[in-house]
C-alpha cells in the first residue's frame, strides 16, 4: 500500500461499480472519465506537483481499487461459504420425498436400474442445485442419464500477445489449469500412437462419421482459426449444465479446436460427481469425439462407460442422417427437450468482454471472464424456479399438445408407428446404406468418361448432318471414322470401369437391373446427399440473417448481414444447378423403369428453397432396395412419417416432464438445506453471520 495515499474511493462507489461491471463489462475508463468530468464541473481539478492538470487522474487508481476490492469480496465470500458448508455437515440426510406440486406425473416405460444414494461436490451443487443437487444416481442412458452438460469452443475471446502479462493476483474458480489440459493432450497423442482398441465396435458407420468430420470445422484439429503469432490465448471453452449455468471453463492456447479441451473438462467434471453418476454431453461434433474415446484409451473404461454423447440440436441437422439416428437429441431416448445450445447463449452474454479482454493483461483477462461467469451463474441460479415453470408451460405443454393433434390426424396407433420407426432406423443406419468411398470416387470417373462420350456423340451427329447436306470438305469422312473409333473406345472404357465397381457385390439388390438405370440411380443418390449438404448450409445462413426476428437475438449488423447475403448469393446458383440435375435424373429413372418400377423412385425437389426447407423428402436418401415384398410404410406413406415425428415429440415431452420433476425436487431440497444451514451457521457464530448475510437471494424463490 502507498505510504501517503492521495485518493480514497468510497465503498459504496465500489459496490455500485461492481454492479455496473457485471452488467456492462470492464467500464473503468468510462467511469473514471465521468468522475473527472463531474469534479471539473464542480470546480475541482486535480493537478500534479508542477501545478499542471492531470489528464486522466482516476483511471489507474480506480481500476486498482476495483480489482483488489473484488478480490477482497471473493475472499470474504469463501469464508462465509466455509462457515455455511461446516454447518451443512450437521444437517440430517435429505429425505427421498417429492415436494408437492412437482411435475412428476409422467411414468417411465424404461426399466430403471438400481439407484445409489450419493452427492456431488459442494461446488457443483452451488453452481446449479437443480442439476447437481440430486441424491440418487445410476440412471441408464435409455432414461437420459443423471446429468446433461454441453461443451463448445469460442475463438472470439482472444488475447493479444502484445498486451503482455501481469503477476497472478486471483485464483480462478471456474478455469481448469493449463497443466491439466496439456496432460490430457499428451495422453491423447500417446493413445493414438498406440493404435485403436481391438474390441472397438462402431455405433455409426465410420464413413458417416468421416463425412461429419469433413463437414464441421470443429472436428478439424489442424485448421487454424486464429493467428498464432498475434494471439497467445486464442479462445475459450466452456462446459455448462442444461440450465445454461457455467460449470467449468478452460483457456484455449492452440490455433485450432482440439479434442483435449473437451476431454479435460469432462475429466474434471467426473472428479466431482459420484462414481455411479451417468453423464450425457452435447457437443457440436459429439459423434467424432465419441468415436475417439471408444477407439483409443484416452479416458478410463469406468468413465467411458458412464459417458454418453449427443450432438447439439441446431448442429445435428448438419450431420449425416445415420449419425442423427444415434446422436440427434430429438431422436434419442431420454434426453427430453435438452438442446445443448446453452453455450451459444453464454457466448452471447460474454461478448461484451471481447474488446476489453483482448487488450487487457493476461491474468486480468482470466479474472474478468471468471467473475463474469460467477455473476451469470448467480443470475441463472436465482431464475431456476422460473426456468422450470417456463420450460414446463411453454415447452412441454405446448409441444405435447401439438404433437398429440398430429398423432390423432395420422390415423395410426403408436405401436405401428414405433415398429415403422425401428424399421426405418435399421434400414437407414446400416453400413450398406452408405455407398463405399471407392464407389463414389470411381463413379466420378464414370461420369467424366460419360460426358466425353456424349460430346463425341454430338460431334458425330453434327458431322453426319453436314455430310448429308453435301457441303462437307473431302477429309470429313476420315475425321468421322476417327470420331467413331474414339466413341467406341470411350464406351468400352465406361463399361470396363463400371464393371470393376462390383455393384452387384456392394448392392446385391441391384443385380440384374439395367446398367444405365443402376448408374443413374447411384449417381442420383450421391447427388441428393450433396444437395442436402448445400441446402443445410443455405438454411444456416438464413437462420443467421433472421436471428433477430421476433426479438430472439440481436441483429447481425450491416457488415455481417452483407457477408451472409454474399455467402447466400454464392451458394444459391450451385445448389439450384444440382437440384435441376437431380430432377433430370428422376425423370430419366422413371423413363427407364417403365410403368412398374421395382421400388419407390426418387421424387423431384422443389426449386423454391423456402419450400425445400420444409420438405421432408430432402432428408430421405434415394431408395436402392429391390427385395420382393411390399415397400415399407415409413417410405411410402406421408401419414406414417408425420406420426413418427409426433410420437417422438411426445416421448421427448414426457422425458422432459420427468426431468423437470427431478430438478424441481432438487431445487426445493437445496433451498431447504440452505436455509437450515444458514440458521445453524448464525447460531454457531453467535449471531455475527447475520450482520452481513442476507436471506433475500434464497427466500425470493420460495413462493
Amino acid at each position: 500500500s502507498p505510504l501517503q495515499p492521495r485518493v480514497a474511493v468510497s465503498i459504496n462507489l465500489l459496490e455500485f461499480y461492481s454492479k455496473l461491471f457485471y452488467r456492462s463489462g470492464d467500464a473503468v475508463s468510462s467511469a473514471a472519465a465521468a468522475l473527472n468530468d463531474f469534479y471539473i464541473s464542480r470546480g475541482y481539478r486535480l493537478i500534479d506537483e508542477k501545478g499542471l492538470p492531470i489528464a486522466d487522474p482516476f483511471r489507474r487508481g480506480l481500476s486498482h481499487a476495483m480489482q483488489w476490492y473484488d478480490c477482497l469480496r471473493v475472499l470474504h465470500g469463501k469464508e462465509v461459504s466455509q462457515i455455511i458448508e461446516g454447518a451443512r455437515v450437521l444437517l440430517p440426510n435429505p429425505p427421498l420425498v417429492s415436494p408437492p406440486g412437482c411435475p412428476t406425473a409422467a411414468p417411465s416405460n424404461t426399466e430403471e436400474p438400481t439407484l445409489h444414494r450419493a452427492r456431488c461436490a459442494a461446488v457443483l451443487r452451488d453452481r446449479c442445485p437443480a442439476c447437481f443437487g440430486e441424491i440418487l444416481y445410476g440412471r441408464s442412458f435409455g432414461t437420459g442419464s443423471d446429468l446433461h452438460v454441453a461443451i463448445d469452443l469460442n475463438f472470439h475471446q482472444r488475447h493479444r500477445r502484445t498486451a503482455g502479462d501481469s503477476p497472478k493476483f486471483y485464483a480462478a474458480e471456474y478455469f481448469i489449469s493449463k497443466e491439466d489440459v496439456d496432460a490430457v493432450g499428451e495422453r491423447i497423442l500417446k493413445a493414438r500412437k498406440k493404435g485403436p482398441r481391438s474390441d472397438y465396435r462402431a455405433k455409426v458407420p465410420d464413413i458417416a462419421v468421416d463425412e461429419c468430420e469433413k463437414s464441421f470445422e470443429a472436428a478439424d484439429e489442424a485448421k487454424q482459426k486464429t493467428h498464432e503469432g498475434r494471439f497467445d490465448d486464442t479462445g475459450l471453452v466452456a462446459l455448462i449444465c442444461r440450465h445454461d449455468n457455467p460449470i467449468l471453463l478452460a483457456n484455449v492456447d492452440t490455433p485450432g479446436e482440439q479434442q483435449k479441451f473437451a476431454v479435460a473438462l469432462l475429466e474434471a467434471l467426473f472428479l466431482s460427481i459420484p462414481t455411479y453418476a451417468t453423464v450425457c454431453c452435447l457437443y457440436d461434433v459429439g459423434c467424432v469425439i465419441d468415436r475417439s474415446l471408444h477407439l483409443y484409451d484416452i479416458l478410463s473404461p469406468d468413465v467411458v462407460s458412464r459417458l454418453m454423447f449427443a450432438t447439439s440440436a441446431m448442429h445435428a441437422y448438419g450431420h449425416q442422417w445415420s449419425c442423427q439416428l444415434v446422436y440427434n437429441p430429438r431422436l434419442r431416448h431420454g434426453l427430453g427437450l435438452t438442446d445443448g445450445e446453452g453455450v451459444e447463449r453464454l457466448w452471447s452474454r460474454l461478448r461484451k468482454l471481447i474488446s476489453v479482454t483482448r487488450s487487457s493483461g493476461r491474468q486480468r483477462r482470466i479474472w474478468l471472464l471468471d467473475r463474469q461467469a460467477h455473476h451469470i451463474n448467480d443470475i441463472n441460479k436465482q431464475e431456476l424456479g422460473h426456468w422450470i415453470r417456463r420450460k414446463l408451460m411453454t415447452g412441454v405443454v405446448r409441444h405435447a399438445a401439438k404433437a398429440s393433434t398430429d398423432l390423432q390426424e395420422c390415423g395410426y396407433s403408436i405401436d405401428v408407428l414405433r415398429k415403422q420407426w425401428e424399421l426405418q432406423k435399421e434400414a437407414q443406419g446400416s453400413l450398406r446404406s452408405h455407398a463405399p468411398a471407392r464407389l463414389k470416387k470411381e463413379l466420378d470417373a464414370v461420369l467424366a468418361l460419360q460426358t466425353q462420350a456424349e460430346l463425341v456423340k454430338n460431334a458425330i451427329d453434327s458431322t453426319e448432318a453436314v455430310l448429308a447436306s453435301g457441303k462437307a470438305p473431302p477429309n470429313t469422312t476420315h475425321s468421322l471414322s476417327a470420331m467413331h473409333t474414339t466413341h467406341c473406345l470411350l464406351i468400352h472404357q465406361i463399361e470396363t470401369l463400371y464393371a470393376s465397381l462390383n455393384v452387384s457385390e456392394s448392392f446385391p439388390e441391384l443385380h440384374g437391373l439395367n446398367v444405365e438405370f443402376v448408374r443413374i440411380l447411384l449417381v442420383a443418390r450421391d447427388l441428393k446427399i450433396n444437395i442436402r449438404k448445400r441446402a443445410m448450409g443455405c438454411f444456416f445462413e438464413w437462420n443467421r440473417i433472421d436471428q433477430a426476428v421476433g426479438g430472439r437475438e440481436q441483429a447481425l449488423g450491416t457488415k455481417l448481414h452483407q457477408k451472409a447475403r454474399k455467402s447466400l448469393t454464392r451458394r444459391r446458383p450451385a445448389l439450384l444447378t444440382a437440384i435441376n440435375k437431380f430432377n433430370t435424373y428422376c425423370t430419366k429413372l422413371r423413363e427407364l423403369a417403365g410403368p412398374h418400377p421395382p421400388f419407390p423412385l426418387p421424387t423431384p425437389l422443389s426449386l423454391n428453397l423456402g419450400h425445400l426447407k420444409l420438405d421432408d423428402n430432402l432428408m430421405q436418401d434415394v431408395w436402392i432396395d429391390t427385395r420382393e415384398g411390399e415397400c415399407p410404410l415409413w417410405l411410402t406413406d406421408p401419414a406414417i412419417r408425420k406420426g413418427i415425428r409426433a410420437f417422438l415429440q411426445i416421448d421427448r415431452c414426457l422425458e422432459e416432464r420427468r426431468c423437470l420433476g427431478r430438478e424441481a425436487e432438487n431445487l426445493l431440497r437445496w433451498f431447504a438445506e440452505e436455509l437450515a444451514a444458514l440458521e445453524i451457521a448464525v447460531h454457531l457464530t453467535e449471531g455475527k453471520l447475520s450482520e452481513y448475510l442476507s436471506y433475500s437471494y434464497i427466500t425470493a424463490e420460495l413462493p
